[in-house]
C-alpha cells in the first residue's frame, strides 16, 4: 500500500516537473519572439530610464535636511562666534548643496562622448547592465551614506550610471523600432517614464524619508533596479558569445556634433530644459517668501505637470504619425509654449496659479523632446551610419548643460539680478531659439546616402543592427513592398515602369546647410 502511495507521488511530481518544463520552454518561445522581445526590451528601458530620474530628484526633499540634521548636531559642539559666522556657514551649505545636486549631470557631462564611442563599438546591451550595475551600487551608497563626501560620491557614481544605462537605452530603442511611427511612440513612452520618475520622485522620497528614515527609499530604488538588471541579463543576455567583428562602425561623436541639423536639435533639448532645471533649485525659496507655502506644497509642486507633460508626448505621437514632416513645427511650438509659461510664473501669487505655468513648462518640454529625439534617429540613417549611441550621447549632453547649470548657476542669478528677471531671460532664451528650428523644415524629405551603411547591407545582415532592414530588402527582392503589398520590382531594385533617372534621382545624396 505505501509502495503504491510512493509511486504515486512520483508519477504526480513527474507530471508536474514536465509541465514545468513546459512552460519554461514556452516562455523561452515567446521571449525569443522578436514582438515580445522589442516589448520587453522597451520595459527594461523604461524602467531604467524611470530609476534614473527617480535617484536623481528622490534626493531633493532628503538631502538637504540630512545633511543639515547632520550639522546642527555638529554644531552642538561648538559655540558660534556671531551672526555673520551663521551667514558665512549658511552660503557655504547652500553651495555645497548646489555641488552635490549638480555632479550627477556634471559627471555625466563629461563621461557621455567617451560611453557614446564604447556603445556604438559594442552594441547596446552591454552598456546597459553596466549602467544598471553602477546605479544599483550607487543607490546602495546612497542608503548608507552618512556625511557629505560618501553622498557625493554617490551622486558622482550615478552620474556614471546615468551616462552608460540612459544613452545606450534610448539608443537601443531608436534601433529596435526602425518604423517612424514605432519609433516615437516607442520614444515616447520612454519620455512619459522620464517624467513620472523625475516629478513623482520628490513626494516619494519625503513621505518615506518622513514615516521611514532616509535608507528605505533608496532600498526600495535599489529592489527595482536590481530586477531590472536581472531581467536584463536573462532577456537580452549581453555576455552570450556573439561575432561583433561585422558591427557596422559608427560615425565618430565629434562628426556627429558639427552636423549643423544635429547641432541644432541639441541646442533645442538644451534650451528648453533649461527652466525646468533651474526653476527646481530655485522655485522652493521663492515660494516661501513670496507665497508663504507650506511643506506639502513645495513637495508637490512639480506633481501636476506629469499629467499635461504625458499629453503632450500623446498628442506629440499622434500628430507625427499624420503629419511626419512637422516634426520642427512641434518642436518650435513647445519652445513658445515654454517661454510664455516661464514669464508668467513670477507673475502667480498663489500655489493654485503657480499650478498653470508650470504645467505649461512641461507640456512644451514633451512636444520638443517627442518630436526631435526621433528627429535625431532619423537625421543618423539619412546622414550618417545607423549607430545611434553617438547621437543619444549628444542628446544626454545637451540635457546635462542645463542640468549641471541649473544647481549651481540659478540660486546665484537669483540673488544678483532677482527670480522674475531668470524667468524672463528663460523664456525669451526659448521664443528666440524657436524660429532656428525652420533649419530643420526639409530633414523629412532627405534620402539616405550611399555611406558605409548601405555598402553594409548589399552584402547582407552583418551584426547587431541590420536585420530588419536586411528581411526589407529581401521582400523588396522577391517583389514585395514593407506593408506586404504586391509591388513588380526589377533585378536593378527599380519599381517595374520607373526609369532608371528616377532611381538614380531618389537615391542621391542628401543636401547639406
Amino acid at each position: 500500500m505505501a509502495s503504491e502511495e510512493t509511486g504515486g507521488m512520483a508519477q504526480t511530481a513527474t507530471v508536474k516537473l514536465s509541465e514545468m518544463g513546459e512552460r519554461t520552454k514556452q516562455l523561452g518561445t515567446a521571449i525569443q519572439d522578436p514582438e515580445r522581445q522589442r516589448r520587453i526590451i522597451l520595459v527594461i528601458v523604461c524602467v531604467a530610464l524611470l530609476l534614473d530620474n527617480m535617484l536623481y530628484m528622490v534626493i531633493v526633499p532628503i538631502v538637504p535636511d540630512y545633511l543639515a540634521r547632520l550639522e546642527s548636531e555638529s554644531e552642538q559642539v561648538r559655540v558660534t562666534a556671531n551672526s555673520s559666522t551663521n551667514r558665512t556657514q549658511n552660503e557655504n551649505f547652500d553651495v555645497q548643496i548646489g555641488v552635490l545636486f549638480a555632479s550627477k549631470a556634471i559627471v555625466q557631462l563629461i563621461v557621455n562622448p567617451l560611453t557614446g564611442t564604447f556603445i556604438d563599438r559594442v552594441g547596446y546591451d552591454i552598456p546597459l547592465f553596466i549602467g544598471l550595475s553602477i546605479m544599483f551600487v550607487s543607490t546602495c551608497i546612497f542608503a548608507f551614506a552618512d556625511n557629505y563626501t560618501t553622498l557625493f560620491v554617490a551622486r558622482s557614481l550615478q552620474g556614471l550610471g546615468s551616462a552608460f544605462a540612459d544613452t545606450s537605452g534610448i539608443a537601443m530603442i531608436a534601433d529596435k523600432f526602425t518604423e517612424e511611427s514605432e519609433r516615437s511612440r516607442a520614444l515616447g513612452i520612454a519620455l512619459a517614464f522620464i517624467s513620472f520618475g523625475s516629478l513623482a520622485a520628490p513626494p516619494f522620497g519625503g513621505v518615506l524619508y518622513e514615516f521611514a528614515g532616509k535608507r528605505v527609499p533608496f532600498f526600495v530604488l535599489a529592489s527595482i533596479c536590481l530586477a531590472d538588471g536581472i531581467l536584463c541579463l536573462t532577456v537580452l543576455k549581453p555576455f552570450s558569445s556573439r561575432t561583433r567583428e561585422n558591427m557596422p562602425v559608427g560615425t565618430p561623436i565629434y562628426k556627429l556634433m558639427i552636423d549643423p541639423y544635429i547641432a541644432v536639435v541639441a541646442g533645442a533639448l538644451t534650451t528648453c530644459n533649461i527652466p525646468l532645471a533651474f526653476l527646481e533649485p530655485t522655485i522652493a525659496n521663492w515660494m516661501e517668501e513670496t507665497m508663504d507655502s507650506s511643506e506639502w506644497e513645495i513637495g508637490l509642486t512639480w506633481l501636476p505637470a506629469f499629467f499635461p507633460h504625458v499629453l503632450g508626448v500623446y498628442m506629440t505621437v499622434k500628430l507625427a504619425a499624420q503629419y511626419p514632416h512637422l516634426q520642427w513645427f512641434y518642436g518650435a511650438l513647445g519652445m513658445v509654449i515654454i517661454g510664455a509659461s516661464s514669464c508668467i510664473v513670477p507673475a502667480c501669487k498663489s500655489f493654485e496659479q503657480l499650478i498653470i505655468p508650470l504645467c505649461g513648462i512641461c507640456f512644451g518640454i514633451a512636444l520638443v523632446d517627442t518630436a526631435l529625439l526621433p528627429t535625431l534617429a532619423f537625421l543618423v540613417d539619412v546622414r550618417h551610419v545607423s549607430v545611434y549611441g553617438g547621437v543619444y550621447a549628444i542628446a544626454d549632453i545637451s540635457y546635462c548643460v542645463a542640468y549641471a547649470l541649473g544647481p549651481i548657476v540659478a540660486g546665484k542669478i537669483v540673488h544678483d539680478l532677482g527670480f522674475v528677471q531668470l524667468n524672463l531671460g528663460m523664456g525669451l532664451a526659448n521664443v528666440l531659439y524657436a524660429p532656428a528650428l525652420l533649419l530643420l523644415r526639409n530633414v523629412s524629405l532627405m534620402k539616405p546616402s550611399h555611406s558605409e551603411r548601405n555598402m553594409l547591407l548589399e552584402d547582407g545582415a552583418t551584426g547587431l543592427y541590420d536585420t530588419i532592414r536586411m528581411e526589407e530588402r529581401q521582400r523588396k527582392k522577391h517583389g514585395y513592398s514593407s506593408s506586404g503589398n504586391c509591388v513588380p520590382i526589377d533585378e536593378n531594385g527599380t519599381f517595374a515602369g520607373q526609369s532608371k533617372s528616377f532611381s538614380e534621382e531618389h537615391t542621391s545624396e542628401p543636401d547639406y546647410i
